[in-house]
């Protein structure tokens, strides 16, 4: 596998090195040792699988309060614009994205690393994504940004046709999380 650094601090697309032959290829598309020797979580004790039936469904931007749940997201089936935001007030990139087209196709992965909001907008009807997750599901700790939030200003290639209602209600970023107090102190 090769990771490819992304704009956001510890994320990476994760492109495979197929062995082809005759027959078709053979690749890894998760090696515990590789993703150490990257600086990445190698264990994930959750595997979760999201269906959108629909072109232009957003799902997104889901983080973690506590900074944990590191999420390595392939696509089976479809394509999807998948985006990581960086939330993380104290963060070298605090407020940068970084989007990595994930298809069946061309069998690209995004690594989102913990703290970083995530969402995905899907380019094709019947789009299943593969999320392994560094942590368990802890929906107390559940936060979200709004997909248009202006400080982040992440371009979508459209806007999005289904979204839920939770999704939509979800809160900008100055409001979603607590920044660090800036300038100088007396």
């Amino acid at each position: 596998m090769k990771f490819i650094p992304l704009a956001v601090q510890g994320a990476f697309r994760v492109e495979l090195q197929p062995h082809a032959d005759e027959r078709g290829f053979f690749a890894r598309s998760f090696c515990e040792d590789e993703f150490r020797e990257a600086g990445l979580p190698a264990h994930y004790p959750q595997a979760n699988l999201s269906l959108s039936t629909h072109y232009g469904t957003l799902r997104g931007l889901h983080f973690r309060a506590d900074g944990r749940e590191a999420k390595y997201i392939r696509c089976v089936s479809g394509a999807a614009l998948d985006v990581v935001a960086d939330v993380r007030p104290d963060s070298p990139t605090f407020g940068r994205w970084a989007s990595v087209e994930v298809s069946a196709g061309n069998r690209s992965a995004i690594f989102i690393p913990g703290g970083c909001a995530h969402g995905h907008l899907t380019l094709e009807e019947d789009t299943e994504l593969l999320y392994l997750m560094s942590d368990p599901y802890a929906p107390e700790a559940e936060r979200g940004v709004r997909w248009d939030d202006p400080t982040l200003a992440i371009e979508w290639p459209f806007a999005p046709r289904v979204m839920s209602e939770r999704d939509r209600a979800l809160p900008l970023l100055r409001d979603a999380i607590a920044l660090p107090a800036r300038g100088s102190t007396r």
